[in-house]
């Protein structure tokens, strides 16, 4: 479900009131713990954080006209998503995460390749995110999408 909002300002308003919190908070965790490099910005509908055409001027190898993306996050149907690509890439930080998330959450893992889902706004492990978002550099994420996804 992509959003039609062209800023972050405009799919803020249009997240629910139920999931306002949760959304504001899990956005605030990312921002307030992503390392220095990524930006944040609208991305595919989403609310998104990317590596800059400046430091990565070959963007997505997808579509390189956008900047190469590496965390998103969403309000979906029934669900809040934060779609991480470094754990779609990087095992050893996928089977960190699996690891340390029942450490955080009494709540069975619902996740995608990349797709990590929370139903329940109110048992979202803010602080495990606020740890998985700090684990990959721009220059270690650029590093890690060049080998697992650029041929």
């Amino acid at each position: 479900m992509q959003s039609t909002a062209t800023s972050i300002e405009a799919y803020l308003e249009e997240i629910p009131e139920e999931r306002k919190i949760a959304f504001t908070k899990l956005r605030e965790t990312i921002t307030e713990n992503i390392p220095k490099g990524f930006v944040e910005q609208m991305s595919y509908g989403m609310i998104g954080y990317v590596v800059p055409h400046s430091i990565y001027p070959g963007g997505y190898h997808c579509e390189p006209k956008l900047p190469l993306p590496f965390i998103n996050i969403a309000s979906q149907k029934n669900f809040i998503a934060l779609y991480h690509m470094g754990i779609y890439a990087k095992p050893k930080l996928l089977n960190w995460f699996v690891t340390e998330y029942p450490k955080h959450s009494t709540l069975k893992l619902d996740m995608g390749k990349s797709c990590i889902r929370f139903k329940k706004m109110n048992q979202m492990p803010f602080d495990l995110i606020a740890e998985l978002v700090q684990k990959m550099s721009v220059q270690e994420w650029i590093i890690c999408y060049e080998s697992a996804f650029k041929k």
